[in-house]
């Protein structure tokens, strides 16, 4: 590898004072293996904890460690976009502050870049033991996806990855609010590739991606990259409609021949499934409406409160340069 090329890796955070010692700690051999010139960007998600007094004692005693620390928590997509935008390397690494991606998958992406591919993907292999809701629900998750969006999402993707310095830049011009970082990535093009990495279990605390964050991941996914699920709407109340023209036409018929009895439990019955079938409907298009409602009001998507060692955002290039 050219000695002069400078490696950028960056590392959102959300509350992880216990684990940012440890994994520059794993960094450094690897770093110190590869013979280049290298930064560590840590993006402080609005942490409650010590996260950014421990990102200032490392940039301390080593001035290739520079941090960015948020008002508050603008959620890990941004702090992932936050963190290219201050790269200056002609390799960009991006990768979680939980020691689940291991660092000593690093040269893998690499030897995939010096290949000749602007992005190198990674795909995680979960370890042993891990929780059976979980494997479910990203299973479901990927299989949907992968129905209903217009790009392919890499089943048990993960923001592991390496972008050159022409895809990172183009990644930048990317405006959208309701970020999906795998969809967009896809979207781009270039010459991609997939390494496999062993999943390790988070060295300590818990996971920040809770259920709810993670159907909100999913529904900026889908809501992001496929316009399915409104045609799904639109079908929906087109059957329903024709089974209500049917059963409209039977009462009709059943009224001619005096057949007909009042009751409540057929029209109850029919209540509830048009009533279930509109409200989900609205809430399809809701989801759509509450997006172009925040891609329109175009606030920053983010604000910082404290940085260390780092001042600007560096520049953005034409990608054709």
């Amino acid at each position: 590898m050219d000695t002069q090329e400078l490696i950028s890796i960056i590392i959102p955070c959300l509350n992880e004072e216990s684990n940012i010692g440890l994994l520059y700690r794993r960094l450094l051999p690897v770093l110190a293996e590869l013979g280049t010139d290298y930064e560590l960007i840590f993006v402080d998600d609005g942490s409650s904890d010590g996260t950014f007094e421990q990102i200032k004692v490392l940039n301390a005693k080593d001035e290739k460690v520079g941090g960015i620390s948020f008002s508050r928590n603008f959620g890990h997509q941004i702090a992932l976009l936050a963190g290219i935008q201050y790269a200056s390397g002609s390799l960009i690494i991006t990768m979680d502050g939980d020691l689940q991606h291991p660092p000593e998958a690093i040269p893998l992406l690499i030897g995939k870049a010096q290949e000749g591919y602007d992005i190198v993907n990674t795909r995680r292999i979960d370890p042993e033991g891990i929780d059976a809701f979980k494997r479910s629900s990203s299973s479901l998750f990927y299989r949907s996806m992968s129905y209903l969006s217009e790009v392919r999402i890499e089943p048990a993707g993960a923001d592991f990855r390496l972008m050159n310095r022409r895809a990172a830049d183009a990644f930048l011009h990317f405006p959208e609010r309701s970020r999906f970082t795998r969809g967009l990535v896809s979207w781009m093009g270039f010459r991609q590739a997939v390494v496999e990495y062993q999943a390790e279990e988070r060295a300590s605390g818990q996971t920040k991606y809770s259920l709810g964050k993670m159907i909100r991941l999913g529904l900026d996914a889908i809501t992001s990259f496929s316009s399915k699920p409104l045609r799904i709407s639109f079908f929906t109340g087109l059957f329903i409609s024709m089974l209500g023209l049917a059963y409209g036409l039977y009462i009709f018929f059943a009224f001619l021949s005096g057949r007909t009895i009042q009751g409540w439990a057929s029209i109850m019955l029919t209540l509830l499934i048009i009533g279930g079938a509109v409200l989900i409907n609205l809430g399809i298009v809701g989801e759509y409406i509450a997006r172009i409602f925040s891609e329109v009001k175009a606030r920053p998507l983010y604000f910082i409160k404290g940085q260390a060692g780092i001042s600007q955002p560096k520049e953005k290039v034409n990608i054709n340069e």
